[in-house]
Parts: C-alpha cells; sequence; structure tokens
C-alpha cells in the first residue's frame, strides 16, 4: 500500500509551515487525521494495540509532479502491535528490528548476560566473574547505543544531513549538559514528527502543514484524551526539529507578549511593594524568548523590583512584586510558610458530573522528555493539593470552578483539573492537557498577605476576563 494518500478538497493551504511546539491544527490536518482514525478503526490487529493508547501525526504535503494537488502522509510513534512497517504509514527513518541485523544480534548477547548476571546474584557468594559480566554488559550497552543514534541520518529542507549524536550535541552546547547527557534520549528519531519529515525530503515532497495526534487511552499518570492534538515533545524532537526545520518558512513562536505590557494594571502601590494584575500571555520574569515580562515592564517603571511571586505565562491575575530586597525575603518566608493565600477562578473544558467542593490530593513531577509538561506519579511526584468548589455552568456547558492550592507544584491547577483522578475536565485553553483556544481561562482572583513592614492584613480581588 502507497503511504502518500491523496487529499480531495478545496481547503487552501496555509502560507507558512506550522510550528510544531506551538500550533492550532490546520483544517488540512484534520482532515488527514480522520482518514487515519478510519483506516486504524478497520484494521483489527492495529486498533487493538492503538485503543491502548498511541501518538500519531500527519504531514500535508505537495508533490513535484503534481505541484499543486495535496497529499498526506502518516506516522505512529515507536512501534504499533510491535511492528514498525504497517502500510498505510511511511517507514523508521532507521529499522533496527531486523532479526538478524546488527542491533538485534547486540540487543541479544546483552539479554544473555543479563540472564548470567541474575543467576549469579542469586548465589550465596557471587563469583568475581559478575563484577566482569556487568562492566561488559554497560560496555555493549553504551557502544550499541552510540552506533544506532549514528545509523540515524536526519534531512532537512535544505538538503542538509546529521546524525542524532551530531544533532544532539550542536543543540545542546553546554558543556556540563554535554558532560551530562552525552547521547540523547531513548527513542528519539523515531517520534511522529522526524519520521514524517524525513520522508517528505528522501521523496522530494514539500512539506505544507503537521499535527500529532493521541489515539486511544490516555497512559498512566500522563493527561492525553483520544483524537485530540498535541504540540511535538520538546526532550527528544525539539534538537532534532530545529534542525530539520532548517530551509522551510515556519510560522515563528507565538504570543511572544509583545502587546502586553500595556495591559499590566497596577492594582496596589506602596514604597514597599507592587500588587499587579498579569495578562495572560505575559511573562512574570525574563525567559528563553525574549520578550516583556512582568519584571521588566516594572524595572522600567520603578526601578529595580523583586519577584517573590509568579504566574504562568498564559495564566492572569493578581501578583505581589516587591521593591525592596527585605520585603522580598518577608515574602518568600510568607509564600515558603504558605500563610499567603490564593484562590484561582478557572473555567473547564466541559461540564462537570459532580457538584459541591472537595480536595484533590494528586502528587506530580516533571516529565524529563517534555519539559514543562508534569505528569502523575504517586511514587516519586511530589505532594501537590487543591481545594475545589464549582461555581456553575456558563451558556455553553463549561464549568466554572474557584480552586485554592495549598501546595505551588507547577502546573498544579492545570493537571488537577484535567487528570481523570482531579477534576477530569482541562482548563479552556490549555494546550498541554487539553485544546488550545484564544487564552488559558485560569485567573488568580483572590490573593492576600500580610503586609512585610506595616504588618496589615492585605487582601485584593479581581475579576477574570472569561467569567
Amino acid at each position: 500500500m502507497d503511504v502518500l494518500h491523496p487529499l480531495d478538497t478545496d481547503i487552501e493551504e496555509p502560507s507558512l509551515f506550522n510550528n510544531p511546539f506551538n500550533y492550532e491544527p490546520h483544517p488540512l490536518c484534520l482532515l488527514a487525521a480522520d482518514e487515519v482514525m478510519r483506516y486504524i478503526a478497520s484494521q483489527p490487529e492495529l486498533e487493538a494495540d492503538a485503543r491502548q493508547g498511541k501518538m500519531l501525526g500527519v504531514l500535508v504535503v505537495r508533490t513535484a509532479l503534481h505541484p499543486h494537488r495535496l497529499a498526506f502522509l502518516a506516522a505512529y510513534s515507536g512501534l504499533l502491535a510491535g511492528r514498525n512497517d504497517w502500510p498505510f504509514f511511511v517507514p523508521p527513518v532507521f529499522d533496527a528490528q531486523q532479526p538478524d541485523g546488527h542491533f538485534k544480534t547486540v540487543e541479544r548477547q546483552i539479554s544473555s548476560i543479563n540472564a548470567e548476571v541474575r543467576a549469579l546474584s542469586a548465589e550465596a557468594a557471587p563469583p568475581p566473574r559478575l563484577s566482569v559480566l556487568r562492566q561488559q554488559r554497560k560496555q555493549l550497552s553504551e557502544e550499541l547505543q552510540l552506533w544506532l543514534f549514528r545509523q540515524y541520518r536526519m534531512l532537512n529542507a535544505r538538503g542538509e544531513s546529521k546524525d542524532l549524536v551530531d544533532i544532539w550535541r550542536d543543540y545542546h552546547t553546554s558543556p556540563k549538559l554535554q558532560q551530562r547527557f552525552p547521547l540523547p534520549p531513548g527513542g528519539s528519531g523515531d517520534c511522529c514528527a522526524p519520521k514524517l519529515l524525513q520522508y517528505a525530503y528522501q521523496h522530494n515532497l514539500h512539506p505544507v502543514t503537521m499535527a500529532e495526534f493521541w489515539y486511544g487511552d490516555s497512559p498512566r499518570g500522563e493527561i492525553r484524551h483520544h483524537a485530540q492534538f498535541y504540540p511535538a515533545c520538546r526532550g527528544k524532537c525539539l534538537p532534532i526539529l530545529s534542525f530539520m526545520l532548517q530551509g522551510l518558512e515556519v510560522h515563528k513562536e507565538e504570543n511572544d507578549g509583545s502587546d502586553k505590557s500595556r495591559e499590566l494594571q497596577v492594582v496596589y502601590e506602596d514604597e514597599f511593594l507592587l500588587v499587579i494584575s498579569k495578562p495572560s500571555g505575559l511573562l512574570s520574569v525574563p525567559g528563553r524568548i525574549v520578550a516583556p515580562s512582568v519584571q521588566s515592564i516594572l524595572t522600567a517603571r520603578y526601578g529595580e523590583v523583586f519577584m517573590p511571586h509568579r504566574l504562568d505565562m498564559d495564566t492572569s491575575g493578581l501578583m505581589v512584586v516587591a521593591r525592596t530586597e527585605a520585603v522580598y525575603k518577608d515574602l518568600q518566608q510568607q509564600f515558603f510558610s504558605r500563610t499567603i493565600f490564593k484562590l484561582y477562578t478557572a473555567l473547564l473544558d466541559g461540564h462537570l458530573q459532580r457538584e459541591g467542593q472537595g480536595t484533590i490530593s494528586l502528587p506530580l513531577r516533571p516529565d524529563p522528555l517534555d519539559r514543562p509538561r508534569q505528569v502523575a506519579d504517586h511514587l516519586h511526584g511530589k505532594q501537590a493539593v487543591t481545594d475545589y468548589e464549582v461555581l456553575g455552568t456558563d451558556a455553553e456547558g463549561r464549568t466554572l470552578v474557584a480552586l485554592t492550592p495549598h501546595t505551588g507544584r507547577t502546573h498544579q491547577l492545570r493537571v488537577h483539573c484535567a487528570h481523570p483522578e482531579g477534576l477530569g475536565l482541562p482548563i479552556v485553553g490549555d494546550n498541554l492537557y487539553g485544546r488550545k483556544a484564544h487564552r488559558l481561562c485560569l485567573h488568580a482572583t483572590q490573593l492576600a498577605f500580610r503586609h512585610p513592614v506595616t504588618g496589615e492584613s492585605m487582601h485584593f480581588q479581581s475579576t477574570p476576563a472569561f467569567v
């Protein structure tokens, strides 16, 4: 079966290729994704495996022979039903699954050593050979991983080629980082986006737009919803795609905050501190992108300021900012001791099948391969506790809730809302754990603290724009 599938449509193609880390799926991708899901549903073996959870991707292309006709390619990450060579989908960048190939041959050798190590470890007095075997296993594993990554020679739109090791090292130039992580993460190069672009470049196809979506059940701990679109992972794919997209006209990062400075409102000020209302889309402090932030804007207005309190870029609402170092340290201690009261209002993407109030206790940790995404982890996660109260529903059937965090974990409220063990509904506009919209509908509505100098009890309220 041919992997290039025609798209019979009058939908106009985009002028620029989308940024795979920040996008809304183009209607062409929606059309292609529907065809992929219909195909999987028609194949019982594939559907049974995919139903357990699989990331899929589509790439809309133009061909050299028919530049005015559109077609699409489809891919799945890793293996599907134990195979990487299913018809309908593009092949892997490198096929390491050949039974008599170098990878599988050395893998069997490592497995044999593992079996011997387990047997010797069970003995009352393990012999000296055990240490030799462990060292041999380590060396073989490291050499095999390096060999494997060298086989993945990725292309870009300029026709240039690099293997994964060189791509990784050229992207992560810090000697400290290179020493800690000398090689890419396992599975790099086997995600949907690199596979799709590689096939397109190899076959003289021009990329138009791409998207990745989840099929089936959500993996344990993570938040993925069937048929929902997600950005490419950053841990594995950001270095690779940064190289592979060179030569394409790509849409730049959206929402850099450049038009948000005028929306920053000062709610209260004295000589010691400021309370401000931050708009969605504005950084709290300078970050990896060159863009205005609360700190840079207030520094320009008031001179040096200190930031004991931060909100995510996409979250709006109340923040307290210190104007002296002594006030900063006092507020820091109040946050650390959890004596500062914070209440948020969120609009959930759907009707919540419960009323009243309750508490969510769901430990969280970062996903090291897809930062800043967080995952729920009862074994290794840090305690995260949120009180919630259902406030009602809007005309579109979405649920308004009040959220009071008792801990300050990254994305705590977003995960506690979206995760099945929390409220089970993502916040409207949450492009990481839900669906992208015009903004993230999460607002810091109330803030209360003790004034570090006067000792006065300070309490502030702000109404979100989405209510």
